[in-house]
Order: structure tokens, then sequence, then C-alpha cells
């Protein structure tokens, strides 16, 4: 597992793939950033945290997208299916890498936080940042999940990129619905317990909830073992 952790982390370095979602993550979340906090200016990171969810649906897919789809469209899928290493291993090593290269990048933005003290004679909430920050990594987390299985379904770079996008911008803006329609009471409670919007607000509190951290876990558990599934299929088939 940890060879195929490494070799992840190697792709993501030797190629521009690593350097292209640094730069646009880092581009994306500093404009933000700025704007939502900077100009307001406010020591607040709830709005940045909220238009990154945004922003996530746009760059989590350049992180993921060729993460089993390259290997199947270069043949090397069954290097993979043959090695020493069981299904779960290689899908939570190839999850990890991309993982590490988002919370390594995660870190890096953090760096903006040290400004807001300009902007707060007492500091900014250290609880109410660090809730966000915390979200942050919970909602990416579960991104790459879904884009790790997306990408396990074909071989189009492309392909997987949106599909992914399509995927995560309903887990973005499904709970929109209840503002847009008269949605039955059942349907506004399935809405609410499948949004990712809906899951942070306890975090943007500086709260940590157990029951929102749990669900973005098994979100990302459920992607995660349906790619397996996948996999299982393939090396039987």
């Amino acid at each position: 597992m940890f060879a195929i952790y490494k070799k992840e982390m190697r792709n993501y370095f030797t190629t521009p793939l690593g350097y292209v979602f640094m730069a646009m993550f880092l581009a994306v979340s500093g404009f933000m950033f700025a704007l939502k906090t900077l100009q307001v200016p406010t020591a607040d990171l709830s709005e940045f945290l909220k238009w990154m969810v945004y922003g996530y649906v746009v760059l989590i897919p350049v992180l993921t997208m060729r993460i089993f789809a390259e290997e199947r469209r270069t043949r090397t899928e069954q290097l993979l299916l043959t090695a020493p290493v069981s299904i779960w291993g290689m899908v939570f090593a190839k999850f990890l890498a991309a993982f590490t290269m988002f919370g390594g990048t995660i870190l890096v933005g953090c760096l903006y936080y040290l400004t807001m003290f300009l902007y707060s004679d007492d500091g900014p909430n250290v609880a109410k940042a660090l809730g966000c920050f915390i979200a942050m990594v919970l909602i990416g987390m579960c991104f790459i999940a879904v884009g790790v299985f997306v990408s396990s379904l074909t071989e189009s770079t492309v392909i997987a990129s949106l599909g992914t996008m399509a995927i995560l911008l309903v887990f973005a803006c499904i709970d929109r619905l209840r503002d847009i329609f008269n949605l039955p009471r059942a349907l506004q409670t399935a809405v609410e317990w499948i949004s990712v919007s809906s899951r942070y607000e306890n975090f943007r509190m500086g709260l940590f909830d157990y029951g929102d951290a749990v669900y973005y876990f098994s979100i990302t558990v459920v992607f995660l073992f349906l790619t397996v599934r996948i996999y299982e299929s393939r090396r039987y088939a």
C-alpha cells in the first residue's frame, strides 16, 4: 500500500497536475479570503468557508480526475489488480495521496489567517477560525472520495472531472431546493441530511459537532467502499 501511495505522491510532483492544483487552490482561496474577509473587513471566516465549498466543486476534480482514469487509459490497471495488496489498500493509498496533497495545500492557505490579526483589536475568534478550517478539511475529504469513485468509472480524465463536478454540485447546492420549492416535510429532511452545506453550520460557529463529523466520514467511507466494489468486480471478472 505504501508503494502505491509513494507512486501517487511522486506523480503529483513529476507531472504538472500537483502544481496546477496547488496554484489554482491558493489563487481561488486567496481571492475568496480577500473578498470575504479583508475587503469587508472582518475577522469572521464563515463567509469564506461558505464560498470555498463552491470552489471545491471545481478544484477537487482537478486533483482526483486521473487517479484511476489514467490507469485505465494507459492500460496499467491490471498491474494494480495483480499487485500484492488488497483492493482496500490500493484504493485507500490513492485516496490518501490525494488527501495529502489537499491537506498540505490547506496548511499553506492557513497563512492567510495571520493577516486577520490586523483587523481586530482583540484578535479573531480562534475557535470559529479553527472550526472553519476543520470543516474545510472534512468537506474536502468526502469530496475527494467522490472524485476517486467517479475516476474509477471511466478512462477519460475529462469525463471523470465533469462527473465529479456534477455530483459535488448536487452535494453543495441541494439545500437550495428548500428555498426554491415548497417541498414536503419528508423531502426537506432528506435534503438537509444529504446537503454538505447544512452540516458545517456548527463548525462555522466554533462548535465541533460529532454528528456532523460522522456524516463527513460516512460519505467518505461509502464512496471508497463503492470504488472497492467496482475493482473487486473487475479483479474477479
